[in-house]
């Protein structure tokens, strides 16, 4: 008997472990869960509060609903809206500023990222002018993203060219790399 009771006690014991697993697990998901959930979610509700302006830009690549607008490094508003100009193929991007900012009509706007692999986001310069951006305006100063693979290959096509033409003068140059007296002449 005393095999049979040991032998229950186990399997009692393994029951309970397993029920006990098993709930820590469906605990864990759930929560896995509800923070995905809550970061989809909360990554596009951002607080709208503030004034809405507009800004047209050749290149967007990167900014998102939801981008941050920043004023000297400071979080001012986040982007609202991206949409195409079907007449100039520029983006048009809304977006909201604290009402407490009030910028100068020449005040600039430049799209820029936190890092090399960050997002991006909005860069506010403020302008001289004693008229002020109302609600709703569209700024005129913009510069648009700048796309790290076109820096790349703007950088290595001028590296290429470079070493291009020194083989070239290079092989225009006598044996042993000096000039000859001919040649200088």
């Amino acid at each position: 008997m005393d095999g049979n009771t040991a032998s229950g006690d186990f399997a009692k014991q393994q029951v309970r472990q397993t029920r006990l697993e098993l709930a820590i697990g469906l605990i864990v998901v759930i929560a896995l869960a509800g923070l995905i959930i809550f970061a989809v979610l909360g990554r596009h509700q951002k607080a709208n509060t503030g004034y809405p302006l507009q800004a047209s830009f050749s290149h967007i690549d990167g900014l998102e609903v939801g981008s941050d607008v920043r004023l000297a490094g400071v979080t001012v508003g986040h982007v609202t809206k991206t949409v195409i100009d079907p007449h100039n193929f520029q983006a048009n991007v809304t977006f909201s500023v604290m009402p407490t900012i009030k910028l100068p009509v020449d005040s600039g706007a430049v799209i820029t990222s936190d890092s090399l692999l960050g997002g991006k986001y909005i860069a506010l310069t403020p302008g001289g002018d004693d008229k002020l951006l109302q609600p709703d305006s569209v700024m005129q100063e913009t510069q648009g993203s700048i796309s790290l693979e076109q820096l790349l290959s703007k950088f290595i096509f001028t590296v290429t060219d470079s070493l291009q033409k020194k083989n070239s003068s290079d092989a225009a140059l006598p044996t042993g790399g000096q000039p000859s007296q001919n040649h200088l002449q």
